[in-house]
C-alpha cells in the first residue's frame, strides 16, 4: 500500500473510531434511561413466579416501577426533543442546477475523479470559505405549499426520507477572483469529504451531535406566551441533559472531524496538487481583499441605507488594486486573463446580487427586502449616493450637536484658510461653516470632549432608531433568481437569531467619532468651495479627490485638531487645497 493510501486509511480509521465512541455515549445514555425499567421488570417477574415476596419486596417493586415510568417518560421527552431539534444551518444563497450547470458538472467530474459521492446541491456564502453541510434533517427540507398537487407533496415526503449527500457551500468571492482551474483545486479536498460523510457510523454520530446542539439552542431560546413559565421548566431540563451529553461528546466530535478532514485532504492530493498550492495563496489574498471591501467600502453604504449590489465584482477591483500596491501580491493580477470561475454561472449578476444582499444581512443586519430606506447601489453611483451623502449627514450631525451646546458661530471668516490677508466679516449664525468647527476645537469656543460626547449620544440614538424597523423585516434569505425579495420556495434559515450575526465594526470611541465628523465637514467644504469631488478607493472606501487625485493626507491634521486643539496643520492643508472655511457648506 502506498504512503498516501496508508495516510488516508489512518485518517478514516481515526474518524470511524471517534464516531463509534460518540455512538457509545448515546448507547450509554439510553442504557441509563432503560436501567430502572429493567430492574422493575426483574422484580415484577420474580414476584409473578412466587419469588421475592413480602411487604418489603412489594414496596420495592412498586417504587422501582414508578421510578422506571418517570425515568422513561423523561427520557422520551429528551429523546424527542433531540430528534426534533432543528440543527443549525448556515445562511446561504441556493444555487439550483439550472442556474449553474457548468459548475455542477465541474463538481460532479471532480467527485468522480476522487471516487466519492457528488454533493446533493450547491449553495453560495458571502465569505471566503467552502465546506460541506448536511441538510437531510426534515426541518431543512422545503415544504410543499398549500396549493401543491398530491404528487408534489408525495415527492417532498419521499425526499425527507432519503439520505442525501451533503450540500457544497462555496464562498462567492472565490467564484469572481479565482480562475476555473484554481477553484477546482481548492474544492478538491472539500468535495473529497463526501466520502467519509457517507459512512453510516460517521453520519449517525454527526446526527447525534447536531441533535444535541440543536436541543441546547432550543432550550436557550426565549419562551413567550401565557404558559411560558410551565414550558420553561421542561425546556430547561432538556437543555441541561443535552448540554451534559454534548460536553461528553466534545473531544470525540473534534477528533472525528479532524480525521475526516485528514482523510479528505490525503485523497485530494492527487488532484491538481501543484496548482492547489498556488490556489491557496489566492485564498489568503481573497480573504484580505474581501475583508477590506466589507469594512471600508460596504459598511459605509449599509449605514446609509444602501447595499452595494455587486460586492463580488468589487472584490476583483479591490484585489487588483491590492496587487498593484503590495509587492508581495505583484503578478497575481496577471491571472485575470484566464477564464474566471463566475463564468460557470448562467447569471453571474443575479448570483452576485443575491450574495451581496445576504452579506448585508449577515454583517450589518439589513432587511431581506429592498425598501424606501434600503435600496441597491451600483459602483458608478457609489461616490454620489454614498460618499457625498455620508459626509453631509455627518457634517449635519456635527452642527446639530454644536447648536444643542449653544456654540456660537465663527466670528470671522475669509478666503482660503490660513491666508493672513483674507477679508474679515461677520458670519450668519444660521449658516454652517467649517470655521465654526475649527474655532470651537481650537479652544476659542469650548472643549472637544463635550462635543465628542454629544456626537456619540446622537449616533447611538440614530442607530437605535434604525434597529426598530429592521427588526420587523422579512427574515428569509434570497435565491439567485430573486435577489430583491425572498422567494416563496426558499427556506428560512434565520430563525429567532438576531442580526447581524457577524458585526464588522467594533464600538468606536467619542474621539474617533469626532475625528470622522470633522473630516467629513472638511470634505464637504472642499467639495463646495475648492472643486474637489467624492470618490471611491477600493481598499480604503470613501475618498476625497482633488484634481482627480486622491488626497489621503487629511487624517493627521484632523487628529491634531481633535486631540491636541492644534489647528495649524489643518489650516496648512486647507490652504494647499484652496478651501474657504468661511463659506457655507451644503448639509443636505
Amino acid at each position: 500500500m502506498s504512503g498516501t493510501g496508508t495516510s488516508e486509511e489512518l485518517g478514516a480509521q481515526s474518524a470511524r473510531a471517534r464516531a463509534l465512541a460518540l455512538l457509545r455515549i448515546r448507547s450509554r445514555a439510553t442504557a441509563a434511561a432503560v436501567l430502572p425499567a429493567a430492574v422493575a421488570v426483574v422484580l415484577l417477574v420474580a414476584g409473578a413466579q412466587g419469588r421475592a415476596v413480602g411487604t418489603g419486596w412489594d414496596t420495592a417493586r412498586w417504587a422501582v416501577t414508578a421510578c422506571a415510568v418517570v425515568v422513561l417518560l423523561l427520557a422520551a421527552v429528551v429523546a424527542v426533543a433531540i430528534v426534533r431539534a432543528r440543527p443549525a444551518v448556515s445562511p446561504t444563497v441556493p444555487l439550483p442546477e439550472d442556474a449553474a450547470p457548468d459548475l455542477y458538472r465541474l463538481v460532479r467530474e471532480l467527485a468522480d475523479r476522487l471516487g466519492v459521492p457528488a454533493p446533493s446541491a450547491i449553495a453560495l456564502t458571502p465569505d471566503c470559505d467552502s465546506w460541506l453541510e448536511d441538510r437531510t434533517h426534515p426541518s431543512a427540507q422545503p415544504a410543499a405549499g398549500p396549493g401543491a398537487d398530491p404528487r408534489t407533496r408525495s415527492a417532498v415526503r419521499t425526499r425527507r426520507r432519503v439520505q442525501a449527500a451533503p450540500v457544497l457551500v462555496i464562498g462567492s468571492p472565490f467564484l469572481w477572483w479565482m480562475r476555473v482551474a484554481e477553484l477546482r483545486a481548492v474544492l478538491a479536498p472539500v468535495v473529497a469529504g463526501t466520502g467519509p460523510s457517507a459512512h453510516p457510523d460517521i453520519a449517525a454520530a454527526r446526527r447525534f451531535v447536531r441533535g444535541l446542539d440543536g436541543a441546547v439552542a432550543d432550550a436557550a431560546a426565549p419562551v413567550s406566551g401565557p404558559l411560558s413559565r410551565l414550558r420553561r421548566v421542561p425546556r430547561a431540563f432538556v437543555g441541561r441533559v443535552a448540554l451534559f451529553l454534548l460536553r461528553s461528546c466534545r473531544t470525540h466530535a473534534a477528533e472525528m472531524e479532524r480525521g475526516v478532514a485528514a482523510a479528505a485532504s490525503v485523497r485530494a492530493q492527487g488532484v491538481d496538487y501543484g496548482l492547489r498550492i498556488v490556489a491557496q495563496e489566492q485564498v489568503g489574498l481573497a480573504y484580505a481583499g474581501w475583508d477590506r471591501l466589507l469594512t471600508r467600502v460596504a459598511l459605509p453604504a449599509w449605514q446609509m441605507g444602501r447595499w452595494p449590489s455587486r460586492l463580488d465584482a468589487g472584490v476583483v477591483s479591490a484585489l487588483t488594486e491590492l496587487s498593484r500596491r503590495d509587492r508581495l501580491a505583484d503578478g497575481f493580477a496577471s491571472r485575470l486573463g484566464e477564464r474566471p470561475a463566475c463564468d460557470l454561472l448562467e447569471e453571474p449578476g443575479a448570483a452576485d446580487e443575491a450574495a451581496s444582499l445576504l452579506a448585508a444581512r449577515l454583517f450589518h443586519g439589513g432587511p431581506a427586502e429592498t425598501g424606501p430606506g434600503w435600496s441597491p447601489v451600483d459602483w458608478q453611483q457609489y461616490p454620489e449616493e454614498v460618499v457625498d451623502r455620508k459626509w453631509r449627514a455627518e457634517a449635519a450631525r456635527l452642527h446639530r450637536v454644536l447648536d444643542s451646546m449653544g456654540t456660537a458661530p465663527a466670528s470671522t471668516g475669509g478666503g482660503s484658510s490660513g491666508d493672513p490677508d483674507c477679508a474679515v466679516f461677520p458670519i450668519d449664525a444660521t449658516v454652517p461653516t467649517l470655521a465654526r468647527v475649527v474655532e470651537h476645537l481650537a479652544g476659542r469656543c469650548g472643549s472637544g470632549e463635550e462635543l465628542a460626547a454629544g456626537i456619540s449620544a446622537a449616533v447611538a440614538r440614530e442607530e437605535a432608531a434604525a434597529q426598530q424597523p429592521r427588526a420587523g423585516g422579512a427574515s428569509g434569505p434570497v435565491g439567485v433568481r430573486s435577489a430583491a425579495h425572498s422567494g416563496a420556495d426558499v427556506l428560512d434559515f434565520w430563525g429567532p437569531v438576531p442580526l447581524p450575526l457577524f458585526p464588522l465594526q467594533p464600538p468606536r470611541t467619542g474621539t474617533e467619532l469626532l475625528a470622522d465628523h470633522v473630516a467629513a465637514m472638511v470634505c464637504c467644504a472642499a467639495v463646495d468651495t475648492a472643486g474637489a469631488a467624492p470618490g471611491l478607493d477600493w481598499l480604503d472606501g470613501p475618498a476625497l479627490l482633488v484634481g482627480g487625485e486622491r488626497r489621503a493626507d487629511l487624517g493627521s491634521p484632523v487628529l491634531s485638531l481633535v486631540e491636541d486643539g492644534d489647528a495649524g496643520p489643518l489650516h496648512s492643508w486647507l490652504a494647499s487645497v484652496g478651501v474657504r472655511t468661511d463659506k457655507p457648506v451644503r448639509l443636505v
